[in-house]
């Protein structure tokens, strides 16, 4: 069986008379990323610091790498990194002495400490700005150099709470490639984010949280075929075939929408293969196709879909 790495049991918190989770429930394998998505104030930070040892659950119960996060916490800090919002590095210190530093405290020696710099530095190409101080370095910089931190002492989890927030798109792809290197070489990563094209790319599951509680979980496959917005959109020869074309399709079964500005029909379908019934039937009656897309859902429409359902607070 594969190694549960970050594990959740029915966890709740309150602060006060505020709930910010509410019987919440995880479970990520060794060697993959779990993405948890959520509106701002869902709880996807509040999970992280419960989980890193940072907050005491109210109820419920949570491990990492085996071991309970408030029994064990000295061990389970030991054992994962953690990348918050903001870059925590110190501004003042160069980027290869905030590494040293870290790894100091972590109980290297001073030389031991240089070469862990020097391999993090060159793996997230800082190693021309190594002698710099932070604070002069761009925002995506800073953000490696943080996520390189959280690597010293080469953790088996890493809690990424939404590391490429603010970041341009180059910058943010670029993070995206360190991280999928990391899985590659078995790294657990819990992932928070609120760029669904983030989650989609990096996730092996995603967890969406809304007002504290779990509203949807699966893989990125699992949670668009659950909603089931798959169409089918032909851009039409013929402009003046639109009638043709509509009455065709209804008669087919299907429930098809026809778009005047681009001169396209459009039809929601079940599956994929339901775009050999619409080839077909307009094929019947003659009617010729410019263009022809097959669109599946995106996250986009699940957590659209998932949010409007969610449970009040």
């Amino acid at each position: 069986m594969t190694e549960v790495m970050i594990e959740a049991r029915n966890v709740s918190k309150a602060f006060g008379s505020v709930t910010a989770l509410d019987d919440v429930s995880i479970s990520v394998p060794r060697g993959t990323v779990l993405a948890l998505l959520g509106h701002n104030g869902a709880g996807k930070t509040t999970l992280v610091n419960v989980l890193t040892t940072l907050l005491k659950p109210t109820s419920g119960s949570a491990s990492v790498a085996g071991m309970d996060v408030v029994r064990q916490g000295d061990q389970v800090r030991g054992r994962i990194g953690l990348t918050g919002q903001f870059a925590s590095v110190d501004e003042n210190l160069s980027g290869h002495d905030n590494l040293v530093l870290i790894a100091r405290l972590l109980g290297a020696s001073k030389k031991q400490a240089s070469a862990r710099a020097d391999e993090l530095l060159d793996t997230f190409d800082l190693t021309d700005a190594k002698d710099r101080a932070a604070k002069t370095y761009s925002g995506g910089m800073r953000r490696r150099l943080d996520l390189a931190a959280s690597l010293v002492g080469r953790p088996d989890v890493i809690f990424l709470d939404e590391p490429t927030t603010g970041l341009d798109p180059l910058s943010r792809i670029g993070l995206w490639e360190i991280v999928e290197s990391l899985v590659g070489d078995g790294t657990t990563v819990l992932l928070t984010t609120q760029y669904l094209e983030e989650a989609d790319r990096l996730a092996d599951s995603i967890t969406v949280l809304s007002k504290g509680k779990v509203v949807a979980a699966g893989t990125a496959a699992e949670l668009k075929a659950g909603v089931g917005k798959r169409t089918v959109s032909v851009v039409l020869a013929e402009p003046d075939d639109a009638a043709t074309a509509l009455n065709a399709l209804s008669k087919a079964g299907l429930h098809p929408v026809h778009d005047k500005v681009r001169h396209s029909v459009t039809t929601p379908v079940e599956k994929s293969t339901d775009l050999a019934t619409v080839v077909r039937a307009l094929d019947e009656v003659g009617v010729e196709v410019g263009e022809l897309a097959l669109t599946e859902p995106t996250l986009d429409d699940v957590y659209l879909a998932v949010n409007s359902e969610a449970p009040a607070a």
